[in-house]
């Protein structure tokens, strides 16, 4: 097993080329790829009710069988563990999946009930980005979540590292943000797409301070999945209780405030707003379960 440190970031309808042209990224050549994702579960969801994902991904003639358990994070940065593996296909892997531990903990009878759920297919571009002993591989996806006849766009950034500290994600996160119109996105692709082959989504709880931060960066992911405004307000509502529970007398509680504020325009996400969300991410580092 593997352990994914990743920040994964959602960006603007502007982001992909602002990105491009990033100085971070100059003099970095790109490699382009073809990814086309089927996931599975079992007809009432026992992955996803685990929070496990479970794909074969074509890429470049090849097939890769993953399966992702659960993660810990907050404001976009995960650690999830991590199974991956080259299968002959067309289909799934049983018998070495049988093997895994998160599949043995569901019991038996659950790798006979496997069936696909839904796809996403999108093209990858991706840097390799190295400083002071920090490697991160970054990778801008854009395409699109699929279920019947349900649809949801895919325009995301993930930052992985490969060598050096989980910091270093969130200090190259803050330098892109400084051109570059994205946020913190604490759902998976695999979250999104059952959300989206369920026809709705469920906010996590508030309560704590991360946890509020948490609800009001799923509130968002749905809001882009969605359209409805109604989530764009429980995040607005969320980032409201996040400044009231930390008081304007910490610059927390005065970035959450503002956040709150800028919430009410339709065109909120620049990249000022956005570094202003990952910059109250990492003064509020206490992680949470993930989807």
């Amino acid at each position: 097993m593997a352990k994914e440190i990743e920040l994964k970031l959602a960006l603007a309808p502007a982001g992909p080329e602002a990105l491009r042209r990033h100085p971070r990224l100059a003099g970095l050549e790109p490699r382009t790829t073809r990814l086309g994702n089927t996931y599975f579960d079992t007809p009432d969801g026992r992955l996803e009710a685990e929070r496990m994902a479970l794909r074969l991904r074509h890429a470049d003639g090849r097939i890769l069988q993953t399966l992702k358990t659960s993660g810990q994070g907050s404001g976009g940065l995960s650690t999830r563990g991590e199974w991956e593996w080259e299968v002959m296909g067309p289909g799934l892997d049983l018998a070495r999946l049988a093997d895994l531990p998160p599949i043995e903990a569901l019991g038996e009878g659950v790798l006979g009930e496997l069936v696909p759920r839904f796809a996403t297919d999108f093209a990858r571009e991706t840097w390799w980005w190295e400083r002071d002993g920090t490697s991160v591989e970054i990778a801008l996806d854009l395409g699109e979540i699929k279920s019947d006849d349900r649809t949801a766009p895919i325009r995301e950034l993930e930052l992985e590292l490969k060598a050096g500290e989980p910091a270093a994600l969130l200090e190259l996160a803050e330098a892109l943000a400084e051109d570059v119109p994205l946020r913190p996105s604490d759902t998976s692709k695999a979250a999104r797409g059952g959300a989206l082959l369920a026809g709705g989504w469920t906010l996590p709880e508030g309560g704590s301070s991360p946890a509020w931060l948490h609800r009001a960066v799923v509130a968002l992911d749905a809001h882009a999945d969605t359209g409805d405004q109604a989530f764009r307000e429980a995040a607005r509502e969320a980032l409201r209780r996040l400044a009231d529970a930390l008081g304007d007398g910490r610059e927390e509680g005065r970035l959450a405030g503002r956040l709150a504020a800028a919430l009410a325009h339709d065109d909120w996400l620049t990249a000022d707003t956005g570094g202003q969300l990952l910059a109250l991410s990492r003064r509020l580092p206490e992680a949470v379960a993930l989807g």
